[in-house]
């Protein structure tokens, strides 16, 4: 999978591009059809220390799945996003293979009702 890293309006050091380089790579483990993916790393202008946000957006078939955290560093937040991603993955898995299952049902009862 291809992920596009930017830091918007800051340079981001290497330790953190590694760093979510190594957590987006885990979400080839839960699935494999990841065509891209694209993480914004932006700072937000609040008072509050929790200023950081992580953006990631993947590219599916089918769609795009979206995460977003704002955290107190950009690890917390990046965590965060790759954890509400593989959430979204496995639901989008379970839905094609009950749609995959239903389809095979139906042609298999059609089949049968044929002859």
């Amino acid at each position: 999978m291809k992920i596009t890293i930017q830091s918007i309006r800051f340079d981001a050091d290497i330790k953190l591009l590694n760093f979510i380089q190594k957590k987006a790579n885990k979400l080839d483990q839960y699935f494999d059809h990841i065509v891209s993916g694209a993480v914004y790393l932006k700072l937000a202008k609040v008072e509050d220390e929790a200023n950081k946000i992580c953006e990631i957006k993947l590219a599916v078939p089918g769609g795009t799945m979206f995460a977003k955290a704002q955290c107190k560093s950009f690890e917390e937040a990046t965590d965060l996003s790759v954890e509400s991603l593989i959430k979204q993955i496995t639901r989008h898995k379970a839905k094609n293979r009950a749609k995959s299952f239903e389809h095979k049902e139906f042609l298999r009862t059609y089949e049968v009702a044929e002859y």
